[in-house]
């Protein structure tokens, strides 16, 4: 079973930045797609943004409340996928999450990382 976990998130004024981070405990890490997901209290999760595998260039997707403000990046070597999230505003408050994108069955979800938004 494929280990998510994700760090990075905590308390941080409007207008300010986090980044997340997410180590996958897989070999093969590098040709998979990989997505950042959050939910917010009384919502469903959403895929904020997906990066993809080496063999696809790492392309990368944003959905709508991550355009312009927020950019996904991996580091393969580390099996890590990265959030970083820019002008933060108080509709960011989440729990973060990453898995697999673009794929009908994704791993067990880990435990999140809480982003907060706050002044």
């Amino acid at each position: 079973q494929v280990q998510l976990v994700e760090s990075g998130g905590g308390l941080v004024q409007p207008g300010g930045s986090l980044t997340l981070s997410c180590v996958a405990s897989i070999n093969v890490f590098n040709m998979l797609r990989m997505g950042w997901y959050r939910q917010a209290p009384g919502k469903r999760r959403e895929l904020v943004a997906s990066i993809n595998g080496i063999s696809e260039g790492e392309t990368t997707y944003y959905g709508a409340p991550a355009m312009g403000r927020f950019t996904i990046t991996r580091d393969n070597a580390k099996r890590t996928v990265y959030l970083q999230m820019n002008s933060l505003r108080p509709d960011d408050r989440a729990v973060y999450y990453c898995n697999l994108a673009g794929v009908d069955r994704i791993w067990d979800w880990g435990q999140g990382t809480q982003v907060t938004v706050s002044s």
